[in-house]
């Protein structure tokens, strides 16, 4: 009987068979070493590609924008990065022919507005007040700082009129400062993990998430894949005889890629990383992420808003901006 991933293998032994095999392994930049691009992504994916041809490394960096940099140095790697931050940072490094997107459809990770003042209730709100508004966030070298950079360079006139802008020492202390404010806003990205004891912390201390919906933000495409999904979150866990909350806001898919193979100068190194990339695109959606694990079942808990959701919110956003109008 003809398996899966057997017929995977036997394509990708085709596919890197032409490589040197006294060249040196390949790597696969992720993420921080407790962070699932490392822990979990990662190593379904070498278990896919690894022994047929060339060994592959996962390699762990400070995340999107370090993976961008490295495999503009070394096109034959392979990295993890936010769609979002690989939409805004990939002209940083030689514009995005340096790169080819491999995969975006195994996994969203979404973004996540907080505060402690209940007058703000949508993202046109922020957007309209963002000139006035403290915004406190996670480091600079993180995605999510990113991502507030990448929302702001498409809203010039919302939430790109931002000024005070400062960063804490990590997400947790980002949120705590926000909310102990009472007026400033906090952005974060991460997987919607109900699980996840940040989201517990978040209501513990009063504060509460708005919804990151508006016009401007769902617009966004790179080469056609929208940028961002207004997804149906789910935040907390179900409890007996009480259904779990959810949230609905935007999600950016992660993004597999690597280098332009037309950088890569050996012939035969050039053909098989074309033709790994054509093995990789053919798998199924999901069939780099370990079944049963916690991201499979967000991969299924999360689904996309429907059509009335994504109205309300985009209305509401809408609306706010145009009262804000002289």
């Amino acid at each position: 009987m003809f398996d899966r991933s057997t017929g995977l293998a036997v394509a990708l032994v085709a596919a890197l068979g032409m490589a040197m095999t006294e060249a040196q392994a390949a790597e696969i930049h992720t993420g921080g070493e407790s962070g699932a691009y490392q822990s979990t992504f990662c190593p379904m994916l070498k278990s896919r590609i690894d022994g047929v041809g060339r060994t592959f490394d996962c390699k762990t960096s400070l995340g999107s924008s370090e993976n961008l940099r490295r495999i503009a140095r070394d096109p034959e790697d392979f990295g993890y990065a936010q769609l979002d931050v690989f939409a805004l940072e990939s002209g940083r490094f030689g514009g995005r022919n340096t790169f080819r997107s491999v995969r975006t459809d195994d996994a969203r990770e979404c973004v996540f507005a907080v505060t402690a003042n209940r007058n703000l209730t949508n993202y046109g709100q922020i957007a309209v007040n963002s000139d006035v508004l403290k915004f406190i966030l996670p480091p600079r070298s993180s995605g999510s700082a990113s991502t507030f950079e990448f929302l702001s360079s498409i809203d010039p006139t919302g939430l790109g009129r931002a000024r005070r802008v400062s960063h804490a020492s990590d997400t947790d202390e980002a949120i705590r400062r926000t909310i102990r404010d009472g007026q400033a806003v906090t952005f974060f990205v991460q997987f919607p993990d109900p699980s996840n004891k940040r989201f517990q912390m978040i209501r513990r201390l009063g504060g509460h998430l708005v919804p990151v919906v508006d016009g401007v933000i769902l617009d966004q495409e790179v080469n056609g894949t929208p940028v961002y999904f207004a997804q149906e979150t789910q935040i907390t866990q179900h409890r007996w005889m009480r259904a779990g909350k959810h949230v609905v806001t935007a999600c950016t898919p992660l993004v597999l890629f690597t280098g332009n193979p037309n950088r890569i100068t050996a012939p035969d190194v050039r053909l098989a990383q074309r033709r790994l990339i054509s093995s990789l695109r053919a798998l199924r959606s999901g069939d780099l992420v370990p079944q049963d694990s916690v991201f499979e079942q967000l991969y299924r808990r999360t689904r996309s808003a429907s059509t009335r959701a994504r109205e309300h919110f985009l209305r509401v956003s809408r609306n706010a901006r145009l009262r804000a109008r002289p």
